[in-house]
């Protein structure tokens, strides 16, 4: 019997104790591997650019004890190539952290339609007032 997979997202530029907790939660439904977006799928998606370069990032995400293995996203046309890599890797569990922007309707057509067997895991949130990339960005761009 093979070992259960899970698949987990994220931009991860600014590492924090929430995406620490997000990894080490989304980690316990099974062996790990995280998808770390891309330079150009930040600027499309996000419409800014990454602080921290994404060979950084990954090196980063992959040193994580709790990370099986971390890989470089998809180049992206638009939003829904994101989960092209589910295709490819057939995890157990796709694994999203409590404030990422996944359109459920979508995915679970996208599940069906290409009869995957995977469960969505919306994790709950962990101190979001203090650990947000969006407000840790904030606060580093008022310091200088």
């Amino acid at each position: 019997m093979r070992s259960k997979t899970a698949l987990a997202f994220g931009s991860f530029d600014i590492l924090h104790p929430g995406h620490i907790r997000y990894l080490r939660e989304a980690s316990r439904y099974g062996r790990l591997t995280v998808v770390v977006a891309r330079d150009d799928s930040i600027r499309k998606l996000k419409g800014r650019s990454a602080l921290v370069d994404e060979k950084s990032r990954l090196e980063i995400i992959d040193s994580l004890k709790f990370v099986h293995k971390a890989i470089l996203g998809d180049k992206i046309r638009g939003w829904n190539d994101i989960y092209n890599v589910v295709l490819r890797l057939h995890p157990d569990f796709l694994v999203f952290g409590y404030d990422q922007k996944v359109d459920m309707r979508y995915l679970k057509e996208f599940i069906s339609q290409h009869k995957l067997r995977c469960r969505i895991v919306k994790l709950g949130a962990y101190r979001a007032t203090r650990y947000k990339s969006s407000k840790l960005k904030k606060l580093i761009s008022s310091i200088h």
